[in-house]
């Protein structure tokens, strides 16, 4: 459970309304985006984003938390612009995102993303790796095409970002197929995959406002360590989540033998539980049938982790990379109100469901 404190903050800033906000000013600017892809790349796109359904009805499917472009707007503000100056980075920061969604669905082989089929399994293969990259490139031109200098200081960070994730991408795929994975290598995994993007979008907007870059760093600090935060609690609701609150199916990590910090917390914390746990991940490594394990096979691998330490670790660790990430904002000037909406996102992330 979050500290009392935590839930104290999320109550007195209107999450809702921020996370609204991001999602209201971005979206116009990321649909014009979209609409420059040559067809049928557009529709794919328009599906993915849930603007239409499978069919190109107009449909009004979840389009995801809206974090990222909450955050790129609100960083903004923190050198006195106005929010819409960070809705270029924004945009930027979603496209980057959802290129990496339409390709890690398909490396990973998810059927489902917020309630519904994945991009390649309704329009296949080569338009998700085309309208990943696709987006991938729009992202840069969205922020290129403004032509100041803050752009391409953005784009910079951008693309740094970008490549840290697509690391962090890489690593995970390798870990799948190792019996063993340390906990700093799935905290580095961790970062790079989630924690390098958020960090972008934590100071994008902030930088096409004109901020130095020693705010535009602390900014990235503090975004970077509330993804290793996200990322802890993805973690736990990936074996423990309720499906009707993610999207995903019951144990859908477990299911693709993902190395998370639950499972390689328990895997090093020694004792019964985690010694017979760490037999059972090898022999399911072996496996020929493993995608055919019953729901009980995989609830048992749930409760050894939970035994053996790893779920308790994984939700401490949330909380302690959620502390790092709100004394990063010491360092920074900013108004009070912007301060505390950062941590008021900071603490959604802590407690969400989904």
């Amino acid at each position: 459970m979050p500290p009392a404190s935590t839930t104290a903050r999320a109550t007195e800033v209107d999450v809702a309304a921020l996370l609204e906000r991001g999602r209201t000013l971005a979206t116009p600017v990321l649909r014009a985006a979209v609409d420059r892809l040559a067809p049928p790349m557009d529709t794919v796109a328009a599906y993915h984003f849930g603007w239409i359904d499978a069919a190109g009805n107009p449909s009004s499917g979840d389009g995801g938390k809206a974090v990222r472009p909450a955050l790129a707007v609100l960083s903004a503000e923190v050198t006195g612009a106005a929010p819409e100056a960070g809705v270029p980075g924004a945009v930027a920061v979603e496209l980057v995102h959802n290129f990496s969604l339409l390709h890690d669905d398909l490396m990973d082989g998810d059927e489902q993303r917020r309630h519904r089929d994945t991009v390649w399994k309704v329009h296949g293969p080569a338009q998700a790796i085309l309208v990943g990259d696709a987006l991938f490139a729009l992202a840069n031109e969205v922020l290129l095409e403004l032509g100041t200098t803050d752009a391409g200081r953005a784009t910079r960070r951008l693309t740094t970002a970008t490549r840290a994730l697509i690391d962090g991408q890489a690593q995970d795929i390798s870990y799948e197929h190792r019996d063993r994975v340390s906990v700093e290598e799935c905290l580095e995994m961790e970062g790079n995959k989630t924690g390098a993007l958020l960090a972008c979008a934590s100071s994008i907007g902030a930088v096409l406002g004109g901020a130095d870059d020693r705010t535009a760093d602390m900014l990235e600090k503090y975004g970077y360590h509330l993804g290793l935060a996200f990322q802890a609690v993805d973690d736990l609701l990936g074996i423990w989540g309720d499906p009707d609150a993610t999207g995903k199916q019951t144990w859908s990590d477990l299911r693709q033998r993902k190395k998370s910090l639950p499972v390689v917390a328990a895997l090093a914390a020694g004792g019964a539980a985690s010694d017979e746990l760490g037999d059972l991940l090898a022999a399911d490594a072996k496996a020929s049938d493993f995608e055919n394990f019953s729901e009980e096979e995989f609830a048992a691998r749930a409760r050894l982790i939970e035994a053996a330490g790893g779920r308790d670790w994984t939700a401490e660790e949330a909380r302690r990379q959620h502390t790092i990430a709100i004394e990063a904002l010491d360092a920074v000037d900013m108004p009070d109100r912007v301060r505390e909406q950062f941590t008021a996102l900071a603490d959604f992330v802590v407690v969400r469901k989904r």
